[in-house]
């Protein structure tokens, strides 16, 4: 069956459509967004606690969820024993040789020098009868290595009391100290992450999505808790190509939300200078096979707060 309009219901739908033909105001047509924060996973532990639901809104610092602790715990717990046994070293270092030390050098010094003085007296003794052949020329020289040996051995044991007595070189010290100062940095590292298996709101903010459920283990660097911050959504809208040129930064648009007749003040906040393709829910006739620009208008009416994001919304530039 063929289904007639009648002449007087058609010329009402034509003159509906007709003002929408002939507004030739600039337009752009998006959504209402906040400004997303991702709070990402600082290490594979396991979710024992969520102190937030989604929609939430939250306070700056307070809890929204807890990792497991035991293993970073313990990892912190080893990082600082390091850092205490490097700063003890380091204190060996700078206070240098113990002065019983010392006293045992200058001992074995003495001892070495007595046995020179010894070998020396045998070599001197032995040494004329060699010359008359009254004894071996093989024991001769065997005194006279004795000799060569304990002075070798006296001179290495004055070394020896002379490094003691002038202390830990200043390299040693510079070792040491770049030693603590990396085990410190590590031990510091170590907290920062056991600081962040709770999880905070960076910020006041509603808490827009939270992914894994209690018991889960997320990745590392998985996203934990996806926040919106911002005291009032802005407009997210695709300017076409057409009208590109004149919006700028600072022009004043009027948004209209959620297909509202009233329109409320705006201002452009930002527009990209790089183009893409107008998303499918941003096509205005012929628009859909142009360059877009993606802009965001920022709400200057008092009752912007109270909008929640995703709402559609049209933005009309110029006066």
């Amino acid at each position: 069956m063929r289904t007639t309009i009648a002449p007087a219901l058609l010329a009402l739908c034509i003159a509906a459509t007709l003002p929408a033909c002939r507004n030739d105001t600039p337009q752009a047509l998006g959504t209402l967004e906040y400004d997303r924060i991702t709070l990402p996973s600082p290490a594979a532990e396991k979710i024992v606690a969520i102190d937030v639901r989604e929609g939430q809104r939250v306070k700056a610092g307070q809890s929204l969820l807890r990792l497991e602790l035991d293993r970073t715990r313990s990892s912190t717990d080893v990082a600082r024993a390091e850092a205490q046994r490097q700063r003890a070293s380091l204190q060996e270092l700078e206070a240098g040789p113990r002065s019983e030390q010392i006293a045992q050098a200058r001992a074995q010094l003495v001892a070495a020098q007595a046995e020179e003085r010894q070998a020396r007296d045998y070599y001197t003794r032995v040494r004329p009868l060699g010359r008359q052949q009254l004894i071996a020329a093989a024991e001769v020289e065997r005194a006279r290595a004795s000799v060569d040996n304990a002075a070798a051995t006296a001179r290495a044991q004055a070394e020896a009391l002379r490094e003691l007595e002038a202390g830990t070189r200043r390299e040693q010290i510079a070792q040491g100290e770049a030693a603590l100062a990396a085990s410190e940095a590590q031990a510091a590292a170590q907290q920062v992450t056991l600081d962040k298996l709770t999880v905070v709101a960076p910020r006041d903010a509603l808490v827009d999505s939270i992914p894994y459920k209690l018991g889960d283990q997320a990745p590392v660097g998985q996203p934990l808790a996806i926040l919106l911050v911002g005291g009032a959504p802005y407009a997210r809208v695709y300017v076409p190509e057409t009208i590109r040129a004149n919006v700028k930064v600072g022009d004043a648009a009027r948004v209209f939300v959620g297909g509202q007749k009233e329109s409320r003040p705006g201002t452009v906040r930002m527009i990209r200078t790089e183009p893409s393709f107008t998303p499918y829910y941003a096509l205005i006739g012929k628009d859909a096979a142009r360059l877009s620009y993606v802009a965001e208008i920022t709400l200057t009416s008092g009752d912007a707060a109270s909008l929640p994001p995703g709402l559609p919304v049209r933005v009309e530039f110029g006066k």
